[in-house]
C-alpha cells in the first residue's frame, strides 16, 4: 500500500505504472474516492470484490473521461440517456447502459447492462484520459460502510495490500455516492438516490429541463 499525494510529481505516471502491473489504484472523485483495476487484469478485478466484500453478481460500474470515449468503446447514448449526460456529466450520476460488445465476455458476465459514469475531479480525469479506455471504479470501502473521503483513509482501510496505490487529493467534495439511473428502458429507473434528486432526472430525460 502506498499513498501518493497529486501534488507530487510523478503521481499520473506511476498510477499508469501500478494498472499496468495489475494493481489497483484508489482515486479522488466529486463524491467519494474509489478504488480503480484495468479491464485488461481479470485479476485486479477480482481484488476489488475480496476487498470490498462485495457481491460476486453485483457488476462493478466502469469510468470513462468523455462521452467521446464512451462511445468509441461501444456505448450507446440516445434520447433521454444522452440528455442526462449532457446535463450532468462530469457529474454525480451513473448511467446503466446497455453492455457493449467491446466489454471483455469475463467481466460481469451474464450482465447485459453496465454503470458508467463521468467524474468531475481533475485528478481522475486525467488518469482515465491518460489510460485511453474505461476502468472499473468503484467506491473504496467495505460493502456497506461509507466510502473513504481522502487518500489517507483509504490507506487506514486496506494498510497491507500489495500493489494499492492510493491518489490522494485531499477531502472529497461530495461525500454521497452518485446518482444511479438505469437508462434501458424508455423511462429513467431510479436504482440509487443521490446527489441528483429523482424529478430533477425525470424533468431531463424527457426534455423539460
Amino acid at each position: 500500500m502506498r499513498l501518493v499525494s497529486t501534488s507530487s510529481v510523478g503521481w499520473l505516471e506511476e498510477a499508469l505504472a501500478v494498472l499496468r502491473e495489475g494493481g489497483l489504484v484508489a482515486l479522488p472523485t466529486e463524491t467519494v474516492y474509489g478504488l480503480a483495476a484495468s479491464l485488461r487484469t481479470p485479476a485486479a478485478v477480482s481484488r476489488i470484490f475480496r476487498l470490498k466484500n462485495r457481491a460476486p453478481d453485483k457488476a462493478l460500474p466502469l469510468q470513462v473521461a468523455s462521452v467521446e470515449q464512451a462511445e468509441g468503446w461501444g456505448f450507446r447514448l440516445d434520447g433521454g440517456a444522452r440528455r442526462l449526460a449532457r446535463a450532468f456529466w462530469p457529474g454525480p450520476l451513473t448511467l446503466v447502459l446497455p453492455r457493449p460488445r467491446a466489454c471483455p465476455s469475463w467481466f460481469a458476465p451474464g450482465s447485459p447492462a453496465l454503470g458508467l459514469r463521468i467524474p468531475d475531479h481533475p485528478a481522475a480525469l486525467s488518469l482515465l484520459v491518460a489510460w485511453g479506455e474505461p476502468l472499473a471504479v468503484t467506491s473504496a470501502n467495505r460493502s456497506g460502510e461509507p466510502g473513504c473521503l481522502d487518500g489517507a483513509s483509504v490507506a487506514a482501510l486496506f494498510p497491507r495490500e500489495p500493489l494499492l496505490l492510493a491518489i490522494d487529493a485531499g477531502r472529497a467534495a461530495g461525500g454521497v455516492a452518485s446518482t444511479v439511473v438505469n437508462a434501458t428502458g424508455a423511462e429513467p429507473g431510479i436504482l440509487r438516490e443521490g446527489p441528483i434528486a429523482r424529478d430533477r432526472v425525470e424533468e431531463v430525460w424527457h426534455g423539460r429541463g
